[in-house]
């Protein structure tokens, strides 16, 4: 069986969190509840929680600051502007980019964007319009808010 045909779906995303439970509270915040807790000594993963956003049927996996996972790129240093690595953005469509990101906000959410944008995307065989807006969550991962599209 080739690969392409073995996957079936998507599962989760990994962060690891600079204040653990406040990065739960967030995600929380946007619809995720908590649906299991564990923690992997040999691993130095003292708490570890995987969420579940059953409106989007999601997961989102969060580690404690100290976790010996593996990861792609370095450590966010205090003075970093970004950090870029493999995983660029975390993306959520939503109804409305801007009173996603205003909201965002308010949970704590330090803006990125600046401001909702409405971008076309060119290609040789059509132009797509997006409109989307973008913050770091309180944990520091860039999130993008995208209204609904249709990329087909």
């Amino acid at each position: 069986m080739k690969l392409s045909d073995n996957i079936i779906g998507f599962h989760h995303y990994a962060i690891k969190a600079k204040d653990y439970n406040n990065t739960i509270q967030f995600y929380e915040q946007l619809g995720f509840v908590q649906v299991h807790t564990w923690s992997l000594p040999d691993f130095n993963l003292k708490q570890a929680t995987m969420l579940f956003h059953p409106k989007i049927n999601i997961y989102l996996e969060i580690f404690d600051k100290d976790a010996d996972i593996p990861t792609q790129g370095r450590k966010r240093l205090t003075d970093d502007e970004y950090i870029e690595n493999a995983l660029l953005h975390i993306c959520f469509i939503v109804k409305d980019a801007q009173l996603a990101r205003t909201e965002a906000l308010r949970l704590g959410a330090i803006d990125l964007s600046k401001r909702t944008a409405e971008i076309t995307l060119s290609s040789d065989h059509k132009d797509i319009a997006v409109r989307n807006s973008l913050v770091y969550s309180p944990n520091g991962e860039v999130i993008e808010f995208l209204e609904e599209v249709n990329f087909l």
